[in-house]
């Protein structure tokens, strides 16, 4: 028998929603595998009825089980899904919230209150995913007055072997001493923190480019961060970023569980590809630190998992999925032999399905 090494757990147009996108993926403490993404009622936009969804697998990705909905926000949107599966087999979701008219542009330009922003809020399961808690605001312990746009992650958070949860975070702030209707024109990164598994939050580090000025030189423009814990315990980060700097992906370290960083993000110009986000995720038996994104430098296309053994410091191609559209993305251990990747991708366009790939362990390493 043939064996099956590709799913298709949403497809665009299906099961209520005009676009499915934004995907995140983790497995249970019993193995099964939650894909998460954001499922858009009437159109692909990034603003209005927008709900997080999901499907369950108990087989490795090969089949998934009907759609769920694990956030919901009414009318408005409910997105950026960062689950993470804690040490006592509880699933936590942080995700961002926003009332229905709030556009990017809207909140970028400081044009929505406070309570109708982007919010953080975080829920849980404790049955393997099958049904969610009520989802309760965070926003207070994990967001500056200060900042406009934010979105967790996208994809994946993660808990430390000390037990602290991680989530990599992002933010938008305005010009300083420009008026309130200035469009922000550089985003800052963040993560929240939490040492007793989601009861209480903080800030982590923040990144703004600022360096010693209120002037901010946009060589590196933090948007979009992943990170992973490396074999010595310091977190790597690694971000997207749209600036003067070589390429357009970015990396810092953090010694003391992502309360701070070693150095600002500085420039990875090993990863090549276009201005979107990625994802890392650790292999700690084999030692190696992957990378999954599109490859091609001039469009969302061409989706690549890239390897390190040095930390994060080179990259090398280590498995091309095929030369089609893609987009987000994110990576999950399957088994001791498999790792999955989920993905945006279509045959004529980035966003017509979000796929479930199994990659061998040895195909990577």
């Amino acid at each position: 028998m043939t064996r099956v090494e590709m799913s298709v757990p949403f497809r665009a147009g299906q099961e209520g929603y005009a676009s499915f996108r934004i995907p995140a993926v983790v497995a249970t403490a019993a193995g099964t595998l939650l894909a998460f993404c954001e499922g858009r009622v009437g159109s692909r936009d990034d603003f209005g009825n927008i709900d997080i969804v999901l499907k369950r697998s108990t087989d490795g990705g090969l089949t998934w089980g009907p759609l769920q909905v694990a956030a919901s926000n009414g009318d408005a949107l409910a997105g950026n899904p960062a689950p993470v599966v804690l040490d006592t087999g509880r699933i936590l979701l942080v995700h961002v919230r926003n009332a229905a008219l709030a556009t990017e542009d809207a909140i970028r330009r400081g044009k929505v209150s406070a309570a109708d922003g982007r919010r953080v809020w975080i829920g849980h399961s404790d049955d393997d995913g099958l049904t969610w808690s009520s989802p309760r605001d965070i926003t207070e312990r994990t967001k500056r007055a200060a900042w406009r746009w934010y979105a967790t992650t996208p994809g994946h958070a993660l808990q430390l072997t000390t037990g602290r949860v991680v989530v990599p975070a992002n933010h938008s702030l305005p010009p300083a001493g420009t008026d309130n209707g200035t469009e922000g024109t550089y985003n800052g990164g963040h993560c929240l923190l939490s040492d007793d598994r989601g009861e209480t939050w903080r800030l982590g580090y923040v990144d703004d480019g600022l360096g010693d000025s209120d002037i901010p030189d946009d060589y590196v423009n933090v948007n979009e961060t992943t990170g992973a814990e490396l074999p010595d315990g310091r977190v790597y980060f690694n971000t997207r970023t749209d600036s003067t700097a070589p390429g357009t992906r970015a990396d810092a370290y953090s010694r003391d569980g992502g309360a701070s960083l070693v150095k600002p993000f500085r420039p990875q110009a090993g990863l090549t590809g276009p201005v979107v986000e990625g994802c890392v995720l650790q292999l700690r038996d084999a030692d190696v630190l992957l990378y999954s994104g599109p490859a091609d430098p001039g469009f969302r296309a061409l989706m690549t998992i890239r390897a390190s053994t040095d930390d994060g410091v080179t990259w090398r191609t280590a498995y091309t999925v095929d030369g089609l559209p893609a987009a987000y993305s994110d990576l999950v251990r399957v088994d001791d032999a498999t790792v999955g990747l989920l993905y945006e991708t279509g045959d004529f366009g980035a966003y017509e399905t979000i796929t479930f790939r199994r990659v061998p362990v040895t195909a990577l390493t």
